[in-house]
């Protein structure tokens, strides 16, 4: 008899949706919020992650790969977030999905001049799905607890090392 964990359960039920989302063969844009559905519907939770793994890191912000489709077609990260832990400005490669499922997340967004245009604090449950261009952004927990995110990008990120395209100063 075969036992899956709890984890594992919620990532094949995810990777299946995504599947199903890109199968659709949309642009870009279309496939992020294809994707953002899947996420939604099937957004895990924090206990994807081990105990340790939910720690965190001291250092920076710590990801996770959960999981990398075999043709190199998306992968889906967890991020975990310490107070005041941020990303640099940035851009991506494609298309990226997320997701909240512990803490908050704060994104300011910027314009092609790096004019901040936007903000959100993203909550528990909070999905949102974007594509270049137009997808410039910073991200940073300014709660005092730990915020964990999943992220599900267009491309094998373990294989070009980051989703980030640019970095912006």
């Amino acid at each position: 008899m075969t036992t899956t964990t709890n984890s594992t359960s919620q990532l094949t039920d995810l990777a299946a949706g995504v599947r199903t989302a890109i199968d659709q063969h949309a642009d870009w844009h279309g496939t992020a919020q294809l994707v953002a559905e899947q996420l939604r519907c099937h957004l895990p939770t924090p206990d994807v992650l081990t105990a340790e793994q939910r720690l965190g890191s001291a250092d920076r912000y710590q990801s996770h790969t959960l999981h990398v489709e075999p043709d190199g077609s998306f992968s889906i990260i967890a991020l975990v977030w310490r107070p005041g832990q941020l990303t640099r400005i940035h851009d991506h490669v494609t298309w990226c999905v997320f997701g909240v499922i512990q803490g908050v997340e704060h994104e300011d967004l910027y314009d092609a001049d790096l004019q901040l245009v936007g903000q959100s604090d993203n909550r528990v449950g909070d999905v949102s799905g974007f594509a270049p261009p137009g997808d410039i952004h910073r991200v940073n927990n300014t709660s005092d607890s730990t915020a964990i995110s999943i992220h599900i990008y267009g491309t094998d990120v373990t294989r070009i090392g980051s989703s980030a395209r640019r970095y912006y100063n």
